[in-house]
């Protein structure tokens, strides 16, 4: 059977012209940034507004408290955003760094020790030795970075890239509630804020799920129920204030 297969060798035409596959994983940096923003976007304005509305139903008030967290909270999911992935790339860096000066240090030992990597993997150990060479003749600290310490183009923290994510996908979700507030009539504005709230919560965690090549029906369902019961609570936290002063 294998003599019936066609030999692939590394000029094969067929692997130069192959387009790239992609997958799921490829999306996560960004899709975890865009997801969570949007959702806290939505979430926290809503339960702002819900809260603020438990006291007094004030159209402009509501408005301003809301564009004012709309604000607050981009550059808030931002920094916050920033700080963490930055904190991420600059282990990553001195992971490399340590890498790198090991590598001119102890070149025998860090060969040994890609070699014992692929062994562990499922590799014969000539043939460990073979891929430990090839891959250390054309890139040895990306050999390491990759399958010593797991450090690949995917999975490498993009600071700013997560920091804009966040903040646009937070003002996205904001405007949902801010929208509802302002175009829905004032007697059943509050009911329709709920309902917006929690359709859009339902609509971005299918659209999550989705990108992530996740079932949907369980992201939508699991957002929905959290959001709802984070409107409640701040529903009843405003109420009771308001009765207190």
């Amino acid at each position: 059977m294998l003599a019936c297969l066609p030999l692939v060798t590394a000029t094969d035409p067929q692997l130069s012209t192959a387009p790239p596959e992609q997958h799921y994983v490829n999306r996560t940096g960004w899709l975890r940034a865009s997801v969570l923003g949007a959702n806290d976007g939505l979430l926290s304005i809503a339960s702002l507004l819900v809260g603020v509305s438990a006291a007094s139903f004030d159209r402009s008030q509501l408005l301003l408290t809301g564009v004012a967290g709309v604000v607050a909270g981009a550059m808030s999911m931002a920094a916050g955003e920033y700080v963490s992935v930055s904190s991420q790339a600059d282990s990553e860096a001195a992971d490399l760094e340590r890498e790198k000066r090991e590598l001119e240090a102890h070149p025998k030992h860090e060969h040994r020790e890609l070699t014992a990597i692929y062994i562990r993997r499922g590799l014969p150990k000539d043939l460990a030795l073979q891929v430990a060479d090839a891959l250390s003749a054309h890139d040895v600290l990306g050999a390491h970075a990759r399958d010593e310490l797991g450090l690949t183009d995917v999975s490498t923290a993009k600071p700013v890239q997560a920091a804009l994510a966040s903040a646009a996908s937070f003002v996205t979700g904001g405007l949902a509630p801010l929208f509802t507030v302002l175009l829905a009539p004032g007697g059943i504005a509050l009911p329709a804020l709920i309902l917006v709230t929690i359709l859009v919560l339902g609509v971005l965690g299918a659209a999550g799920a989705r990108a992530g090549g996740a079932p949907t029906a369980p992201g939508a369902i699991r957002v929905m129920i959290w959001g709802s019961l984070a409107m409640v609570i701040t529903f009843a936290a405003g109420t009771l204030f308001h009765a207190a002063v």
